[in-house]
């Protein structure tokens, strides 16, 4: 931990020395919740969200809030080793192009109804899942855009990797907006002195278990969605390679609420942007399509949570990225180092590396947090 800010309801742990004035701010209004519980946690990767920092970990009492989660319900990352130790450039192009046939990115969706078994069973009365849930069956299995990936990493055990960043599509992004539209009304109606973006639910109203339902069906809808795409991965590295073999999946989210025993107490702890790291517990922290990612296990450090960063962190925003980096300097960067990157345009420096903190100093922040168990360099990625 670099600091504690004491001048709040609760205190403010922070694991990195510097904090943008707009973030800063964003974790003192969650200090300031009147349901706040222990303390807040602000991760190494932290940057300015919606109404709630990302990587913020908030634990509530008896309370849940829609925008503390976020829009991506369910977003987080997954990975798979595989047996194969190298892959040659031309090798790596035929596996690249079958997967940008199989998955589709950006605003892109399946051009037909993917097999119901990849749709979470609704066991309950889930009203917004119900009325996306048909469209949601030609959204399973697709990457979406932003910082979402597909990325083929060479690991420091010898091993070629691949990894995964996406989250639960349309339908959390529904879901999402409707409760958080809804805890706006409630939170109006009552008078309540919490700002619009951290509207909450009360435990014993309807809408708190109306969300937490149809959160947790979002949150393993976005599990499947990376498993269709890992398999579709998987297909596609077995057409290049007949031998190839996979083992030890790993899958975290970063965006969801969770009840939890912490300090004694049981809370909702909302991560948005964090990733769990319970002690043992395995893990991702990506970097950029220049820098690398790691497998992490987790320390399980009550201070934080039992959380961890979920990423580099953004340095800059989309807009000013796109204003200020070059294509030709962050392109050539990355050839120079033999990856099959993303920049094409001025529209894609949003994700550049350029873009993105020093994922070792990221790293060097949360010692207390984690232990890294493998590094992985880039070879070659898909961005949505």
């Amino acid at each position: 931990m670099e600091q504690v800010i004491t001048s709040e309801r609760v205190p403010i742990k922070l694991w990195l020395s510097d904090m943008e004035d707009g973030a800063l701010q964003q974790a003192k209004n969650l200090a300031n919740l009147p349901f706040a519980f222990r303390h807040i946690a602000i991760m190494p990767d932290s940057h300015q969200g919606y109404g709630m920092p990302i990587g913020g970990v908030l634990a509530t009492e008896d309370v849940i809030i829609p925008n503390a989660v976020g829009v991506d319900i369910g977003c987080g990352m997954c990975s798979l080793k595989t047996n194969q130790q190298e892959l040659d450039n031309p090798i790596l192009k035929k596996i690249m192009g079958i997967i940008r046939k199989t998955v589709p990115v950006g605003f892109s969706h399946h051009d037909g109804k993917q097999e119901e078994k990849w749709m979470p069973n609704v066991t309950q009365k889930l009203p917004i899942v119900e009325q996306e849930y048909e469209a949601a069956r030609s959204q399973v299995g697709t990457l979406g855009g932003g910082n979402h990936f597909i990325e083929i990493q060479k690991g420091s055990d010898g091993f070629v990797w691949i990894m995964i960043h996406s989250g639960s599509r349309n339908i959390g992004y529904t879901v999402a907006k409707h409760y958080n539209q809804k805890a706006k009304e409630l939170n109006k109606k009552w008078r309540s002195e919490v700002g619009n973006d951290l509207a909450f639910f009360p435990e014993d109203s309807q809408e708190y278990a109306d969300y937490i339902s149809e959160m947790e069906y979002c949150i393993e809808f976005a599990l499947n969605n990376r498993k269709l795409m890992m398999e579709r991965v998987k297909s596609a590295f077995s057409e290049v390679l007949p031998d190839v073999e996979f083992s030890g999946f790993i899958n975290k989210p970063h965006n969801f609420a969770e009840r939890e025993n912490h300090f004694g107490k049981n809370v909702w702890v909302h991560r948005k942007g964090a990733t769990r790291a319970r002690e043992g517990e395995l893990g991702m922290i990506p970097g950029s399509q220049g820098t690398p990612s790691y497998i992490v296990r987790g320390k399980g450090n009550k201070e934080s949570f039992e959380s961890c960063s979920h990423g580099a962190g953004r340095i800059m925003s989309r807009t000013k990225a796109k204003k200020t980096l070059s294509v030709k300097e962050q392109s050539k960067a990355l050839e120079e180092r033999g990856i099959l990157h993303a920049i094409r345009s001025q529209s894609d420096l949003d994700e550049a590396p350029g873009s993105y903190k020093d994922i070792r100093k990221v790293m060097s922040l949360q010692k207390d947090l984690v232990d890294i168990e493998l590094e992985l360099e880039p070879l070659a990625v898909i961005k949505g």
